[in-house]
């Protein structure tokens, strides 16, 4: 969105290359950054920035906005992969343990979900139950349905990071194979959003993956 070059290299240790052990990172020259809001910080330092354009307010406003989608999209993604228990043992712990051989893989598997799990439990999420979890997304999704109307993007014509931060988890959840299909029921019944989601594919990824797009959703047959 900023119009830097970028290569995109997929690593099954990613997130032990990063320095806060979550990704994405990035790399220039010898500074390696990680996570969105550090990443923000770094370009913005280095003269390129999608929010120079809105006022105090607005920026203010797209960072409320930003937290509501950390605070309740991200936490639902990590609860539903791994405090559930269907979901954690026939797709997460097979999938985050596919790159290593036994034992490392039940080890690192096991260690991930006792994580989130230790998070859950901090934030005061261990005891809700799936169908509370899938009520905060489709509230989260309502407030981001209404915040976006019938714009191209969040703040008018111009994508900001809060567009970035949203198309990154909707995307995610539209696209990840889970053992039930309602998380992504739920972001699909707000057609703006779907719009909103296929439109920045379109613009900022179809032309530069160049017949890998198949993987995308778009190709899906459950999604339009």
């Amino acid at each position: 969105m900023c119009n830097l070059p970028v290569h995109v290299s997929c690593r099954s240790n990613a997130e032990y290359m990063s320095p806060s052990g979550k990704v994405p990172f990035v790399h220039v020259g010898n500074q390696v950054v990680s996570e969105l809001g550090p990443i923000v910080q770094f370009t913005k330092a280095k003269g390129h920035s999608l929010s120079d354009g809105l006022d105090d307010v607005q920026r203010a406003e797209m960072k409320a906005y930003m937290e509501l989608v950390n605070n309740m999209l991200l936490t639902a993604e990590l609860y539903i992969q791994w405090c559930d228990d269907t979901t954690a043992t026939e797709i997460s712990r097979p999938r985050y343990s596919s790159p290593y051989s036994w034992p490392l893989n039940q080890i690192l598997a096991y260690q991930k979900q006792w994580e989130v799990r230790r998070k859950m439990n901090a934030i005061g999420w261990a005891g809700k139950s799936l169908e509370q979890v899938y009520e905060d997304v489709s509230q989260c999704c309502q407030a981001l349905s209404q915040r976006l109307g019938t714009q191209p993007y969040f703040f008018n014509k111009q994508p900001t990071e809060l567009d970035a931060l949203v198309f990154g988890h909707l995307f995610t959840i539209l696209t990840t194979r889970l053992t039930s299909d309602e998380l992504g029921e739920k972001i699909k019944s707000y057609s703006n959003l779907l719009a909103f989601c296929r439109r920045i594919e379109q613009s900022y990824f179809e032309d530069s993956q160049a017949g890998s797009s198949s993987r995308g959703y778009s190709k899906g047959p459950s999604l339009f």
